[in-house]
């Protein structure tokens, strides 16, 4: 079997799918990931069992019919470079989401600076699932910050990174893992166990680019005027204290870079998680936003730079059983 020893048009396409996020955020109108959502929400309604057999059929059907597009889209795309780079490059604005999540978190900065809080906690679910109907402009602020920190993973460095892994395919996969456990993945009565297989699918698919938005946020750090070394520092010594084994690593990296104390009580519901602090500096406020969304940017832009270079890395010349 012969492969290819470079993949320009892959990583064109990567290239120019980040640049369309960066320029003009998500599809304004029928979203493909939508589309989707609307579709995992019927399959659902149909399928649900108080089970954790049942949601992994649910989470791998959805999951399976996410990578079989994206190889069929694969296909389509070989043989004809240009075709692989528009197919690649409408793959990737789709799934990443670097841009819209900055634009949210603007909108959180806007509302807290006017003093607006009925804004601030309209806005708030955009971002992050906790209730925000009592919190006050500190916790906005410091929600605002840890779903800037974590969702650099989620929206923009995890895609990239499994795109450059597995091209159209793993674009979407990741995208198809990452909407599902949002849907169903969280803790409560109804998805305690159907949506088990969705959240520990998530887990595997965000444990290295986790690791990997840390390591960037720390390389990063200098250019939103932050500390490369506290970081550091914080992403190695609080990052495991997280519930999540992959959200925390994120959000000590930020805390750190950003001299601040992230974690606290959440409130989700009925459900409330006392979190442990990430950070020994202060506690952020409404213009810590601008300086998350600053890191945020830097960071999932070299992400997207080293996603297309990967893809020009050498391969083997011939691979024969």
């Amino acid at each position: 079997m012969t492969w290819p020893r470079v993949d320009p048009a892959t990583a064109a396409g990567l290239a120019l799918g980040a640049a369309a996020d960066l320029l003009l955020a998500d599809p304004r109108r029928r979203h493909p990931v939508a589309g989707f959502g609307t579709a995992a929400a019927a399959l659902e309604r149909r399928v649900w069992r108080d089970s954790r057999p049942a949601g992994a059929g649910y989470a791998l059907a959805l999951t399976g019919a996410a990578v079989g597009l994206g190889a069929t889209l694969d296909r389509v795309g070989r043989g004809h470079p240009a075709a692989r780079v528009l197919l690649t490059a409408a793959a990737t604005w789709t799934v990443l989401g670097g841009t819209s999540l900055g634009r949210a978190a603007a909108t959180m900065h806007r509302a807290l600076a006017e003093g607006d809080l009925a804004a601030a906690r309209a806005g708030l679910p955009a971002l992050a699932g906790r209730d925000p109907s009592t919190l006050g402009e500190a916790e906005l602020a410091r929600a605002t910050v840890e779903s800037v920190a974590e969702n650099t993973s989620d929206a923009a460095v995890a895609p990239l990174f499994w795109g450059a892994v597995a091209g159209i395919p793993g674009l979407l996969a990741y995208r198809a893992v990452n909407t599902l456990d949002a849907m169903v993945g969280h803790r409560s009565p109804r998805y305690e166990r159907f949506g088990w297989a969705a959240a520990r699918l998530d887990d595997v698919a965000n444990w290295v680019p986790a690791r990997m938005t840390a390591a960037l946020t720390v390389v990063c750090a200098p250019l939103a005027g932050g500390s490369a070394a506290g970081a550091l520092r914080t992403w190695r010594r609080d990052g495991a204290a997280h519930p999540s084994p992959n959200a925390g690593r994120c959000e000590a990296a930020t805390a750190g870079a950003l001299g601040l104390r992230l974690g606290g009580r959440n409130v989700y519901g009925s459900r409330i998680e006392d979190r442990p602090p990430l950070g020994d500096g202060r506690p952020p406020t409404a213009e810590d936003i601008h300086r998350a969304v600053r890191l945020s940017r830097a960071v999932w832009i070299t992400a997207a730079i080293l996603a297309a270079a990967g893809r020009l890395r050498r391969g083997p010349r011939d691979c024969r059983r």
